[in-house]
């Protein structure tokens, strides 16, 4: 990806709108393809399709509130995306997997964020279990680079920490 020092890692932002595009075009297709809970077999006993809302956080937390939470949400992924973006523009040039990570973050933080604003609460169709006994929460392409990019930044924070140390001995 193409860099200048004027505008640090900006250019990464094209991967945030691709992610932001692919995220909304998923939750189109199973919103117009399967009925609310509806369940589409993958893998038998692993990973199927559904169809969910989500008007809360991450594992539902506040899904039951009275409404606030999608407002302080919203909000919440607008401070973060502000921040996500100035800090894309500090970056330095040997920043690359930074930059990746802050980009895949900022893209799915920005998916979920259009849903809860226009929708009033985001769309899940991904539903990973244990030959239906445990359930793991469905999510989407957006909470799926939310994690990618979270992963890359512990990564990214190792490798910076064990640069430092070569570099202080």
């Amino acid at each position: 990806m193409p860099e200048s020092s004027r505008f640090g890692h900006l250019p990464w932002l094209l991967l945030s709108v691709l992610i932001l595009v692919a995220d909304r075009v998923t939750k189109d297709i199973f919103e117009g393809t399967l009925s609310m809970y509806q369940r589409i077999e993958v893998i038998p006993g692993y990973f199927d399709w559904t169809l969910a809302y989500n008007t809360g956080a991450a594992f539902s937390f506040l899904a039951d509130a009275a409404g606030w939470q999608r407002w302080f949400f919203a909000a919440i992924a607008i401070v973060v995306s502000v921040v996500l973006v100035v800090w894309l523009k500090r970056l330095k040039r040997h920043e690359t997997l930074l930059a990746v990570a802050l980009a895949m973050v900022l893209g799915g933080a920005l998916g979920n964020l259009y849903d809860r604003v226009v929708l009033g609460h985001v769309v899940d169709f991904i539903l990973v279990h244990w030959q239906s006994r445990w359930f793991f929460p469905a999510f989407n392409l957006a909470d799926t680079f939310i994690t990618i990019g979270a992963i890359l930044l512990a990564l990214d924070m190792f490798k910076s920490d064990k640069s430092a140390k070569e570099d202080a001995q």
